[in-house]
């Protein structure tokens, strides 16, 4: 018999996808989650940046709670935070460290943490960067899931002393992203946030293309790209997309691009939700590469790669229309099969009920006892 699950989750943001693409994996995660039949509370920092942009205040498959910072998290949920069964805490939240820190202290059935950025978390503690969590505190986690697989599972376990990682992958919501049957609108497009590190791959792959080919049609959706960015005319630009109309965008392209993080890219299986989400919608993917990329979507059959403009110019103007179809309803199966929120959920779930088996190990932190 299925065990349901009382989950507490701190995370970036579930109430706004502004600028973060942490809140489409939470969506799809937690709402697999409710239809597994288990009960999760979100806390969420209240911040102004997201409160002027909330597309999703309310949600219904799980409760949403907000909070000023860890006083008043510790006074509003710490009774929640200890009768739950499993505390997750995320990747970039505000004093993440602090926060670690006070719950640890409280000695939750399991505490785990979900990395949603392994790679970057990796590169930023090599640098003596210590920001959303410390080094000191890896070992403190019952279970390290990461959004990057194959080695930095090992790293995490062999260099910064987590007793268990496990990979938890980002997902897709797959009733809400369908393919919507508009007319196409562009042969390329592209959405993500502006990051300097994808910029280079973004005027490689999208707007050097774009100049080739000026009777084309591309178009790059997702805020805070610099105004010295010098756009082709036949590149359209949109500042913000809510994840309700993604759908929609990736729908009207011919195909979508997918350009990976250099953290991400150099640490290899670490897809992006992107991915997930165009291929769910059944529109082709030309994407960089990167190792283990053929591990979810076998290459040429499921997925083109390009690492040059030429590449690109290739795909938009030699790959045929039927050949289009077969790649993107390969990476649809793919997808629909492995990668949804239930998916992960029922992975997720699965972990969480293996670790409350397991004995947990006495460790010379300093927060943690052992019955």
């Amino acid at each position: 018999m299925k065990q349901s699950l009382n989950v507490v989750v701190l995370g970036l943001s579930l109430s706004s996808s502004w600028g973060n693409g942490h809140a489409t994996t939470y969506r799809a995660l937690l709402r697999g989650m409710h239809a597994e039949g288990h009960r999760v509370l979100f806390l969420e920092r209240d911040v102004s940046w997201y409160a002027k942009q909330r597309d999703l205040p309310d949600p219904s498959f799980c409760e949403l709670s907000l909070y000023n910072g860890v006083d008043d998290l510790l006074a509003r949920s710490s009774g929640r935070l200890h009768a739950a069964d499993a505390v997750l805490i995320g990747s970039y939240v505000p004093e993440g460290i602090r926060i670690i820190d006070a719950i640890a202290r409280q000695d939750p059935k399991l505490l785990c943490f979900y990395d949603i950025d392994t790679p970057v978390t990796l590169a930023n503690l090599d640098r003596g960067d210590e920001d959303y969590i410390a080094a000191r505190q890896m070992p403190l986690f019952d279970i390290y899931f990461s959004f990057a697989g194959g080695e930095v599972i090992d790293r995490l376990e062999q260099h910064y002393g987590v007793s268990h990682a496990e990979p938890l992958f980002c997902c897709v919501d797959a009733q809400a992203y369908q393919n919507t049957g508009e007319p196409r609108s562009w042969d390329l497009g592209y959405i993500g946030t502006y990051s300097i590190d994808r910029q280079p791959a973004l005027e490689r792959l999208l707007i050097e293309p774009a100049r080739l080919l000026p009777d084309m049609r591309f178009v790059v959706a997702g805020p805070n790209y610099p105004a010295h960015i010098d756009w082709p005319a036949n590149v359209e630009r949109i500042e913000h997309l809510a994840p309700s109309d993604h759908p929609s965008f990736y729908s009207r392209q011919r195909f979508t691009l997918n350009i990976t993080r250099a953290d991400m890219a150099a640490a290899g299986w670490s897809p992006s939700v992107r991915l997930f989400e165009a291929a769910a919608c059944g529109t082709p993917i030309i994407s960089d590469y990167w190792n283990g990329l053929g591990d979810f979507f076998p290459l040429r059959e499921a997925i083109i790669v390009a690492c040059d403009p030429a590449d690109v110019v290739s795909a938009l103007t030699k790959v045929s229309f039927e050949a289009q179809g077969r790649i993107a309803q390969a990476a649809r199966r793919i997808v629909l099969h492995q990668h949804t929120g239930r998916a992960r959920a029922t992975q997720l779930a699965a972990s969480l009920c293996s670790a409350r088996q397991r004995n947990r190990p006495r460790r010379s932190t300093g927060f943690r006892t052992t019955a």
